[in-house]
């Protein structure tokens, strides 16, 4: 056994192995001082503080959580846990947690009883159904609730209240994911796995610092690269993360370029012919299209665009062109940029040019960025029909009312889902009266704060926010409702490469506090919601009961969970879906037969231009794709709506830190990871801090015509001519509570614009030009940022990032547990 500070050493130990072969065990375990292992109970559960699914296990003493422990069994995590499953689980037993609903009055909140709360929250919502309809009413949810709650909140907004504005905040972070697939293959769904890094002899990375996001994941990758025959990298990412400084071959291009330089990499594929002609002729349509739009992409015109080395462009094409099993993942730095869904779907493309699917190695990642962003749109949360069912198709409407046992004219299905910043929109027109927000925090999550604001404190509007703490979002609402966390309820999810878990509720609740799921019953309840025969709508009353009607409408599905049960989850691995009686123990990979969930009768969406966004019609998908192949779908480059220019000369873009999640609600209350990453900073370039006469530390004002936030200089390997700024850093914590109180703004989202990708309607937060200036220089000491990270400092001598003896952790290999 190993003792290991898993701040400093965010990845812990190397245990190398080779293509093909198993990854091997290491067990991490962190416990709270004093606390043995013989002295716990242990209770399975699983990751929530990414999308990676770590298998672990929560150690409870006294009614208490006091650790937790990788499970070795898991085929996810093989017993490895990141810093933010070994140390974010504290926040689960922090003092401020909600424990009594609150309501307003006088302006203020107070607390009241959960009669009361309840009261107000379906008796608002009765008098906006019977004045003003369903369109009155929204819904806007999580990626860290169970599939049991999302699919309870599914049936209540489409089957029982007939209201079409429902989204999760999986909008921000992975729709361009779900829309991705959906182009490319007819369905959401990834088509590789995690276990493809076993296998691949190349691994491309584009947007995707997954060293940070999914750091199990990236501890996977440094265990290949450790061990023989070793994969080659490409990293596509304007800043210099620890993927970056392993790879093969870095990219690093201008900000809102992605699709020329995806453009530019299949020119050289095609022009080279690395492309497998039979696979193509018989399992695509679409490749003379692709080959035409790529005629203006010759290497030297995308290098040029992209302002990257004609020459690494070059050698990037020739990894992607001569690997023999190529993996490629995609996350935020794409699927937040400008034409985010466009530039996914050429990833989608390189693989489908190459026939690099269905086999060990061979996969595409479109990565999720929450643990359980996969059930909220499997589950109709996020407003599409459950179980990847099509709203543009009426047969699938009917098929899902008789699961409902409803008319299928209650089920919205006249246009597409409404997204969420359309929702906002309506609620800044006052068309959109009552929002019921669970689990997330869009007064820092969503762009443009100021204007999000404005419109979240509206006296017409009624806002209802279910949380686990008082949030900046929750600060602003009529009611708020005390939520069970993590670890306080039972459940399952399911992570970005399909596994699904079971998570055991292993202690009580703190106070009043209700599992999500109680509280979409009782509201189910009180709004008196029935089926066609009149008996409840909603016909289960506990998390198990709830999974059994999920597997139902399931049943032929592409995610069949028809096999697995909660019996099968508990011991043992998370599974992959599907799982039926086909496939008893799950699926690794999707399209190994070149096998699509395309078919126009089988398919979850018709497609969308990927330009305008306009959804194809029924008939003209059929004409396009009648025997239900892949689709390869080209896409020109366009500029970005908004660039540099002289008063505002840098790119800015924003993203995530590998100690801290979302708004900071739970890993700001842990004191490892707040420790290691306490305050917001800006990074720039050094050739940028010269020229402007900047130092580290400084403190800069950055500005948009949006905003201003005031953050400390970290000089970075980043691309010159780029700021970055992690997302983060909000308010909850200061004395402003909700908003700036001294008009200098830490959140990020002061800056960005709102704008979205035209087909997955996902915020650009990548696309945007700032300025920056000194609001006062520094005193030697360097930004409070992390050195481990893509933040690591060019600068020597700023001190290293560790957590010392209180981020000790325990790491035994060798063996299974």
């Amino acid at each position: 056994m190993t003792e290991v500070d898993r701040i400093a050493q965010p990845w812990g130990s190397r245990t190398p192995y080779g293509p093909g072969q198993r990854w091997p065990v290491r067990v991490d375990t962190f416990l709270e001082p004093g606390v043995g292992a013989d002295e716990v109970t242990w209770v399975q559960s699983a990751s929530v503080l990414h999308s990676n699914g770590d298998g672990l296990d929560i150690a409870v003493r006294d009614g208490r959580m006091v650790g937790v422990r990788g499970r070795a069994a898991d085929r996810v995590n093989r017993g490895r846990l990141d810093p933010q499953d070994l140390f974010g689980w504290q926040a689960n037993n922090s003092p401020d947690r909600l424990t009594v609903p609150l309501i307003r009055r006088g302006g203020e909140l107070v607390e009241t009883d959960w009669d009361t709360a309840m009261t107000a929250v379906a008796g608002r919502m009765k008098e906006l159904l019977a004045e003003r309809g369903p369109s009155s009413i929204g819904f806007y949810t999580t990626g860290q609730l169970f599939l049991e709650e999302y699919y309870t909140l599914g049936l209540i907004g489409h089957g029982g209240i007939g209201t079409n504005h429902m989204d999760g905040n999986t909008r921000l972070c992975t729709a361009t994911a779900a829309a991705a697939l959906k182009e490319s293959f007819g369905c959401d769904g990834q088509p590789g796995s995690y276990a493809d890094i076993d296998h691949a002899d190349v691994i491309a990375l584009y947007g995707h610092n997954v060293a940070e996001t999914q750091a199990v994941l990236w501890a996977r990758i440094l265990d290949r690269l450790a061990g023989p025959n070793p994969p080659a990298i490409l990293c596509v990412d304007p800043r210099a993360t620890p993927v970056a400084q392993a790879a093969t071959v870095h990219l690093a291009p201008r900000p809102g370029t992605n699709v020329a330089l995806l453009n530019g990499l299949l020119h050289e594929i095609v022009a080279n012919d690395w492309v497998d002609h039979g696979w193509i002729a018989a399992h695509t349509v679409g490749f003379a299209e692709l080959r035409e739009q790529l005629e203006p992409y010759p290497a030297e015109r995308a290098a040029a665009l992209c302002d990257v080395p004609v020459a690494d462009l070059r050698a990037a094409a020739r990894l992607l062109g001569r690997s023999e099993r190529l993996l490629s993942t995609v996350l935020q730095g794409f699927y937040q940029s400008h034409q985010a869904t466009a530039a996914a779907v050429q990833v989608n493309n390189v693989h489908l040019v190459r026939g690099m699917l269905g086999r060990p190695g061979c996969g595409i990642l479109q990565m999720n960025g929450q643990p359980t962003a996969q059930n909220t749109r499997e589950c109709g949360a996020d407003g599409d029909l459950p179980a990847f069912r099509n709203w543009a198709n009426d047969e699938h409407v009917r098929d899902l009312a008789r699961v409902w046992n409803i008319d299928p004219m209650r089920i919205p299905h006249y246009t597409a889902p409404t997204h969420l910043m359309q929702m906002m929109r309506y609620a800044e027109d006052g068309s959109l009266r009552f929002l019921h927000v669970s689990g997330t925090n869009p007064a820092v999550s969503l762009p443009e704060l100021a204007r999000v604001r404005r419109i979240l404190t509206q006296d017409r509007l009624f806002l209802v926010v279910q949380d686990i703490f008082l949030s900046e979002t929750a600060r602003l609402a009529d009611v708020v409702l005390p939520a069970a966390a993590w670890g306080e309820k039972t459940g399952t999810f399911t992570n970005a490469d399909r596994t699904v878990h079971l998570s055991e509720r292993a202690v009580a609740p703190p106070g009043q506090a209700r599992p999500d799921l109680d509280i979409f019953l009782d509201l189910a309840d009180r709004l008196e919601l029935t089926d066609r025969d009149g008996a409840p709508l909603v016909k289960w009353r506990t998390p198990e009961e709830a999974f059994e009607a999920w597997k139902r409408c399931t049943e032929g599905r592409p995610c069949d969970y028809t096999g697995l049960s909660y019996d099968k989850l508990r011991g043992g691995s998370g599974i992959q879906w599907p799982c039926n009686d086909a496939h008893p123990d799950g699926t690794e990979r999707l399209y190994a037969e070149a096998e699509f969930f395309s078919a126009p009768e089988m398919c979850e969406s018709y497609g969308r231009d990927l330009v305008t966004g306009a959804p194809l019609e029924p008939t003209e998908y059929r004409a396009m794709n009648p025997f239900g192949t892949a689709i390869i779908k080209a896409a020109e480059y366009l500029p970005p709506h908004e660039t540099v220019s002289d008063e505002h000369p840098y790119h800015l873009i924003t993203g995530r830190t590998l100690y801290q999640f979302h708004t900071r609600t739970k890993t700001g209350r842990a004191p490892q990871l707040q420790a290691a990453a306490p305050q917001v900073w800006v990074e720039m370039a050094a050739a940028d801090a010269r020229r402007e006469g900047f130092a580290e530390g400084d403190s800069l004002a950055v500005l948009t015509p949006r905003g201003r936030v005031v953050a400390r200089l970290r000089i970075s390997g980043i691309r010159p001519g780029v700021v970055f700024l992690p997302f983060h850093y909000g308010y909850w914590d200061t004395p402003g509570g909700h908003e700036p109180g001294d008009g200098n703004g830490r959140a990020a989202n002061e800056l960005t614009l709102t704008d979205w990708d035209p087909a997955s309607k996902q915020p650009l937060f990548k696309t945007g030009a700032a300025r920056l200036e000194r609001v006062a220089a520094g005193d030697g000491s360097p930004a409070l940022a992390p050195t481990t990270t893509a933040s690591r400092p060019v600068r020597p001598g700023v001190p290293d990032t560790v957590g010392g003896a209180a981020a000790t952790v325990h790491e035994a290999t060798g063996g299974a547990r």
